[in-house]
């Protein structure tokens, strides 16, 4: 990932609305959320929703796929890995085995990984 992408993902983080719905769908899950229920979900309108998904989805931090009549939204999980692996890489010195035992970021991606489905 290049510098001028994390600052891209971040700057899309740095958003109340944004940052509220990338957590609601992180823990949603691979199987996502419609834009209309992520709208109802965090109390955003359309129109701003609508924005708010494309700036993620810029970013990188999200996937989208139709599912019949609507589009679905869910984590973009190797963006997310991306992003964290720029972020700590050169941790201790690039000898992350020095940080200790609980600085394991990909652990954290995990439940959203296992069993996601592609819908390219």
């Amino acid at each position: 990932m290049e510098t001028q992408d994390v600052v891209r993902a971040l700057s899309a983080l740095a958003h109340e609305s944004r940052l509220t719905l990338f957590r609601l769908l992180v823990a949603r899950g691979p199987s996502g959320m419609a834009a209309g229920d992520i709208a109802k979900a965090i109390g955003v309108g359309p129109t701003a929703m609508s924005f708010h998904l494309k700036e993620l989805d810029r970013a990188g931090l999200l996937r989208s796929w139709r599912d019949g009549r609507y589009i679905r939204y869910a984590v973009q999980v190797e963006g997310v890995r991306a992003l964290l692996t720029y972020l700590t890489e050169d941790c201790c010195g690039g000898h992350p085995e020095l940080c200790g035992e609980g600085w394991q970021p990909d652990r954290n991606l995990e439940c959203v990984c296992e069993g996601e489905e592609r819908h390219d």
